[in-house]
């Protein structure tokens, strides 16, 4: 039998072909067991707990230092390109799109303007710039309470540490526009000493307690959204303002609407059809918790800020996004189906749920504007209370399932059973009014006014869009500016404070005297 050598000497390129080999299995282990040795090195770097970094701190760029990846992919959330069907993260004049809204909200800071959000990166800039918000040129001026900032900024929770959160939401929005600075970050959501979840915000554990329920007992997967139930909820301001969450009777529409009758409660008196209205916010979670989504188990951040990968390390992608725009790792990770078509099945589901509330809002610009017809022949508040308990209720439910973000793909079951809803209750509104208007001695079609334009509408409504915008931008060019100096003013002396070991007992954002 012929040896390994005695083959060489005949086929000398065989021995080539073995040195070769020989080195390329060396050269690939070599580079494995590197491999290894770094991602373990990183690895016990990756969350490194400091105490350098303030329970208080709300500057995004702060906790960045310690955690890079997570704080580049926050970072890109400065990018506002994306624009998918419907929604995405450009800023979208939603008045202009559809006026019919500057109808409906007649009489509420939301005929003024109302905008698609941008992000979280966003969330300060875009308080400040909202016609929404008014022109407050000194503080306590301006339509608007500071409970309006809790959600935008972790600065509110550094306020609150220091005040007490009634102190806080008793003030005016202009009040503590100086010290609101650092947009939505790291610090709303996470521990500092070893970055677990955490719920930063009162309004959510004061509700689980209220419902019997000891919000420290949520599992991790739990936490992945109730983080974002934080904000992404229905809220209302209640007695000196305080933010209130109205789940005593449920989560769905109707829950919440018997809670605001219980308690007789509007957020603002129509102008033309005199309802007493609800404004709904965005009750994401609420609707996400009728989805099949959250009945399979998955939570906000599995689809919104799914994981990712870098240099070998897996960790949360934080620009949170629309998961249209990252479908390879917010849906493909389950779902076998192609991009194409997972895209189309959002958007039929978006699709037909829009169909329907199209319809309602029709109803409801008509039932308001009839309405107001009605009482300028001089109908009574007996004749009309029926028509405008109709007309509450049947735009709460259309608000609920328009204010939601996502909510038509999150549940659209549900949200098509609201607006359905809504709808029959519009329809009887409407002919409520329709009986008034004959006892009256009104038969047949009212010649409604054109409000069929964003322009059209406002000024229908008596507003005046030159003189807000003239008033904001002196606002923005006046006002601004102060706060924005006050603010960095503020974050040096921290700074200063953070290396002078003196400012001990306390914290160097908030030191004991």
């Amino acid at each position: 039998m012929s040896t390994i050598s005695d083959r060489i000497k005949k086929r000398p390129w065989m021995g080539w072909l073995l040195f070769f080999g020989t080195m390329g299995i060396v050269f690939l282990l070599g580079v494995f067991t590197y491999t290894i040795i770094e991602n373990r090195t990183a690895g016990q770097f990756a969350y490194v707990t400091t105490t350098d970094l303030d329970p208080l701190e709300p500057r995004a760029e702060a906790w960045g230092r310690f955690f890079p990846r997570q704080f580049n992919t926050y970072a890109q959330m400065a990018d506002t390109s994306f624009r998918s069907k419907h929604l995405g993260s450009q800023r979208r004049d939603l008045l202009d799109q559809n006026p019919r809204m500057v109808i409906l909200f007649a009489g509420y800071g939301f005929s003024r303007d109302y905008n698609s959000a941008r992000g979280h990166y966003y969330s300060v800039q875009d308080v400040r710039e909202t016609l929404r918000t008014g022109a407050p040129m000194e503080a306590g001026d301006g339509p608007m309470p500071a409970t309006c900032w809790t959600c935008k900024s972790p600065d509110v929770v550094r306020m609150m540490d220091e005040i007490g959160p009634g102190d806080f939401y008793a003030q005016a929005l202009s009040d503590v526009g100086h010290e609101i600075a650092n947009p939505i970050n790291c610090s709303t959501c996470h521990e500092s000493e070893d970055m677990s979840l955490k719920i930063a915000l009162p309004a959510l554990t004061e509700t689980f307690a209220r419902l019997g329920r000891d919000i420290n007992n949520a599992s991790h997967q739990e936490m992945r959204s109730l983080t974002c139930a934080q904000c992404h909820v229905e809220y209302y301001f209640g007695e000196d303002n305080y933010l209130v969450f109205p789940w005593d009777e449920g989560m769905r529409a109707e829950d919440m609407a018997y809670y605001f009758d219980q308690r007789e409660f509007a957020d603002w008196i129509h102008p033309l059809s005199r309802a007493p209205m609800i404004k709904a916010q965005h009750p994401d979670y609420e609707v996400f918790t009728t989805g099949i989504h959250y009945q399979r188990g998955v939570s906000c951040s599995d689809c919104h800020m799914p994981y990712t990968t870098e240099g070998g390390m897996k960790f949360t992608d934080h620009k949170i996004q629309s998961p249209l725009n990252n479908i390879s790792a917010a849906c493909q990770t389950c779902h076998r189906q192609s991009e194409a078509e997972l895209i189309r099945n959002v958007y039929d589901r978006q699709d037909m749920v829009y169909e329907v509330r199209v319809k309602l809002e029709d109803a409801l610009v008509a039932a308001h504007l009839e309405a107001e017809y009605a009482w300028n022949l001089g109908a009574t508040e007996d004749q009309m209370r029926d028509a405008l308990h109709l007309i509450r209720h049947a735009q709460w439910r259309w608000d609920y399932a328009a204010a939601t973000h996502g909510g038509s793909f999150h549940a659209p079951l549900e949200l098509t059973r609201t607006i359905g809803d809504g709808l029959d209750q519009a329809h009887k509104a409407r002919r409520e009014i329709a009986r008034v208007l004959a006892e009256l001695g009104h038969i047949g079609d009212i010649e409604l006014p054109d409000v069929s334009t964003k322009d059209k509408a406002q000024r229908y409504i008596g507003l005046d869009p030159e003189q807000m915008r003239a008033d904001k931008d002196r606002f923005l060019e006046e006002i601004v500016p102060e706060w924005l100096q006050e603010a960095a003013a503020r974050h040096e002396r921290w700074d200063i404070r953070r290396r002078d070991p003196a400012t001990e007992p306390g914290n160097y954002i908030n030191p004991q005297e």
